[in-house]
């Protein structure tokens, strides 16, 4: 029974039966209705009143569901499903919006994946230029530095060394941007051996990280590690730019079904705020590889960012 024809019985239904009980009903109506009258008639419009109400309010109550769904749903937190109850029309509606639910995050999961295929090929690009061209540049600007320095007279020898240590520290930073943009130890080393160093890094930074890195983890694929090292390194750069954190515990373990990473601060935590764009970064880049992501504020203070993944 479509939506129109249910609510159509319904009142069709209470009107019915308060016609009937008008025409059998020992009760009627003067000319001009007394006080008894008239509350009399006012009490059964209530009554019908409160039973279509009671009535429409059990057949719409599917659509209600719905309505909450569809204001608090999130493409990043896939898997929200209605269970299509109800009957004819509504149980349909319920059912293509699963449908466009699924379709929805296909597409999302696809668009995402190929747009950060495309920005880890352009980190990729920019480190290599920053390696190959600036990198080179700079070794070349210091090698001329040095040997000017030897020709130069003490006073102008001792600012060209200056100069020089600072081309340095330059040529530094830009070894270890380009480390951050497109890190070749991932590649050349593993997972295990870049999260030690990713840790070591932020360590000098002034942030002291703790890490433990099972010895056990199964073997996964290079899109899996790339997943968890920059979930990893998203969680350290917000510990030390955002949630005033002095230490940080990152773990990699195994467990029955993959791996799981845990990063954990002693910051101020979340407090409330909305999510910015490194976290939602970090759940599009889990729902890539159909892992299970959750960032929480601990109950002792501080942030908890864990990502389950399947091996």
């Amino acid at each position: 029974m479509s939506l129109f024809w249910r609510i159509f019985s319904l009142n069709a239904a209470v009107l019915t039966v308060a016609a009937l009980v008008l025409l059998f009903a020992p009760v009627t109506v003067s000319a001009t209705a007394r006080l008894a009258e008239a509350l009399i008639i006012l009490a059964g419009t209530a009554l019908t009143l409160v039973a279509n109400a009671a009535m429409l309010r059990v057949g719409l109550s599917p659509l209600a569901r719905l309505t909450r769904v569809m204001t608090t749903i999130d493409l990043l937190k896939p898997g929200t499903r209605l269970s299509a109850r109800g009957h004819g029309e509504i149980a349909q509606l319920i059912t293509t919006f699963n449908s466009m639910l699924e379709r929805l995050e296909a597409e999302r999961a696809s668009s995402a994946g190929r747009a950060l295929s495309a920005q880890e090929a352009e980190r990729h690009r920019i480190a290599q230029e920053l390696h190959d061209e600036i990198g080179q540049t700079l070794t070349a600007v210091l090698l001329d530095l040095k040997r000017v320095a030897k020709a130069a007279p003490e006073p102008v020898a001792d600012q060209l060394l200056q100069v020089q240590e600072s081309t340095r520290n330059s040529l530094d930073e830009i070894r270890r941007i380009a480390r951050r943009l497109r890190p070749g130890v991932l590649d050349e080393l593993g997972l295990a051996s870049a999260l030690r160093a990713l840790a070591g890094e932020f360590t000098t930074a002034g942030l002291s990280v703790r890490r433990q890195v099972g010895s056990d983890l199964p073997v996964l694929p290079k899109d899996v590690e790339l997943v968890v090292y920059r979930v990893a390194q998203e969680s350290l750069t917000n510990a030390a730019r955002h949630s005033a954190a002095q230490h940080v515990d990152l773990v990699l373990a195994r467990t029955d079904f993959g791996v799981r990473l845990c990063v954990r601060d002693d910051g101020r935590g979340l407090r409330g705020a909305a999510e910015g764009a490194g976290i939602r970064g970090m759940r599009e880049r889990a729902l890539l590889i159909g892992a299970h992501l959750t960032v929480e504020s601990g109950t002792t203070g501080g942030t908890a960012v864990q990502l389950e993944v399947k091996a």
